[in-house]
Parts: structure tokens; sequence; C-alpha cells
């Protein structure tokens, strides 16, 4: 298998509280090749002149950049109106991109959580897509792409479609994310083989899914501990999206419950189709029951933090056939 461009999304060291020169040089020791700031807590703050020592400091260590935010969706619950219209927010960041030397800006539409209310996730679409096209000549200018995540099971594969069509997929791709299609009751490979030609950037990582009396429940665990054959997906987006950064989100999580017996459950999940459901229960049956580990506090989940993408990235650089744990002989 071919090695691909192997990155880090922040989000997997949260809890670090590092500045994001560390973030950084954590990244070239473990001879990553992306650092994905997925939020812009991670890279500090948008001054000029911030922005330009991080752009710096990264091409010392040898690391390329790309740059994040949250909701650009206005009626979204995760959208965040103090800091100006979605426009706005979204015009900062393409001008904060092209500082730090980023190809793109991801962004989301919002959560699950927007799947159920007086807005269907239709309309939280259409007006992401309204959001899109208002800064599309800022985008085409800098010469970037604004790359949307299918996020915490906001949305399913040809949701995402609908979107990125919709708003145009010569400035708007995705941020393909391995473990939010179960949160959205989807096969990850579908999920894949849907945004493949629009993928731009990804986040990767491993999942478990069981039956329960109520559903299904899901598990985010370690690169190699799943039951979504990782593997098998991560050859098919090498081959399906040659050149795209693969980066690690690694977030260990206990069980998520999708209780899809219930059948106001389905309110959310009007227009999925048997077929593709099929392909979410054919995982699940896959697998057995299982107790996550105790929750972690203070300074031990800190730690567990940085060993759960540790352990994620040995495991992904020997799927490759590369050494795996370089930062040792660094």
């Amino acid at each position: 298998m071919p090695v691909p461009k192997l990155g880090i999304d922040i989000f997997s060291l949260r809890s670090q509280n590092w500045t994001p020169f560390q973030y950084l040089d954590f990244a070239a020791r473990w001879k990553v090749q992306v650092v994905h700031f997925s939020e812009i807590r991670f890279i500090g703050n948008l001054q000029d002149d911030h922005l330009r020592k991080v752009r710096d400091h990264a091409a010392r260590v040898g690391v390329g950049i790309e740059l994040g935010m949250k909701s650009i969706c206005p009626s979204s619950k995760m959208f965040d109106p103090s800091q100006g219209t979605a426009e706005e927010q979204l015009t900062r960041m393409i001008r904060a991109a092209t500082v730090v030397g980023s190809p793109i800006v991801r962004a989301v539409l919002g959560s699950s959580g927007d799947r159920n209310g007086p807005i269907p996730i239709e309309g939280h679409i259409e007006n992401t897509i309204q959001v899109l096209k208002a800064v599309r000549s800022r985008v085409l200018d800098a010469g970037l792409r604004v790359a949307i995540e299918n996020h915490a099971g906001d949305m399913q594969g040809r949701e995402l479609k609908t979107l990125i069509d919709g708003a145009g997929a010569d400035f708007v791709g995705a941020c393909l994310d391995s473990g939010n299609p179960l949160w959205a009751i989807e096969d990850p490979h579908l999920t894949l083989e849907i945004l493949a030609p629009y993928v731009v950037t990804s986040h990767v990582r491993d999942s478990y899914v069981w039956r329960t009396d109520e559903g299904a429940g899901v598990q985010w665990v370690r690169m190699g501990e799943g039951n979504v054959d990782i593997a098998r997906y991560i050859h098919e987006y090498d081959t399906k999206c040659p050149g795209r950064p693969l980066s690690l989100e690694i977030i260990v999580t206990g069980t998520v419950v999708k209780p899809f017996h219930d059948p106001n459950f389905w309110k959310a999940y009007r227009h999925t189709p048997a077929w593709e459901f099929a392909r979410f229960l054919a995982i699940a049956d896959r697998g057995t029951s299982r107790t996550p580990p105790p929750p972690l506090t203070g300074e031990q989940a800190v730690i567990r933090e940085r060993e759960d993408l540790e352990a994620s990235l040995r495991w992904t650089r020997q799927l490759f056939g590369l050494p795996p744990d370089p930062a040792k002989n660094s």
C-alpha cells in the first residue's frame, strides 16, 4: 500500500493545552506531514503576526498546516452569533488561511442535534449553501477550498454531497470523517463511496458497533480496535482520494446508543433508504456488547489522550510498512 500524506487533527490532543508550536513539534517528531488545526483555539489567534510565526515554524520543522473553524450554519444549534455573521466569520478564516499557508478552511454545519427541531436538516443545508455562495468569490480569489465536514452526526454522505453540489464543487469540498457516519447510522465505507470525488482532506478514526436492546451502540476507539474494517477503509481512501491528507482524529469515547427501535428516532432520518441502513446494521451484527474503560479525569485523562493518539499513529504507520515509532529514534 502506498504511503499517504499522514496528518493529525489537533482535536486528538485537545486537552494538552499546548501552544501551536508544541503541536507542530509533536507532529514533526512523529514524521507527520500535516497538522490540522480544526478550531481557532488550537492555533492561538488569527492575528497576522502570530499566524506568520506559526507558518514559519511549520516550515522549519517540515509540516504543512490546515486551518479550521466550527459552524457556519446560522440556524445550527452550534453556531456562535457572538462572533459575527457566518459570512463574517468565514471571511476572517479565509484571510487567516492565506496568511498561515493553509490550502483549505474546514468548517461544519453542526451536529446530530440539528436533525431534530423546527428546521429539518434540509433547511440547515440550504442555509449553509447560501452562506457559502456569499463568499464564493473570496474563496476563489484566495485560491482555497472550503472543506465541509460530515460532523458529529449532522449529515449523511448523500446529504453532504447535496450541500457541496448546491454551493459549488469548484470551491467547496468535503472533509471526510470516518467516525461520524456511525452517529448518523451510516456505514463509513458508504460515506467514502459517495464523497470520494469531493474529498480535500480527512479525519480518520476507528469505531466499534454492536446491537443493543434499544438499537445499536457505538464507541470510537483506537486505530485497529474497531470492527468497521478501518484498514480496508484506509486502502479505499488512498485509492479513491490520492494525495489527500489522511489525518488521524483519535477520540476514544463511551457508548453512544442509536435507539432505532423507537419510532420517534426516525423523525430525524425519514429520507434514509432501507438499503443504506442495512449496511449500518451489517456492521452492528458483527459486534458484541462491550463496556468501555472507566473514564479518567485530570492529568490521567490528559496522559491517556496522548497515549490513544500515539498508539493509533503506531498502528497506522505499521499498516503502511513504516517504522512504528519514529519519535523514539529522532
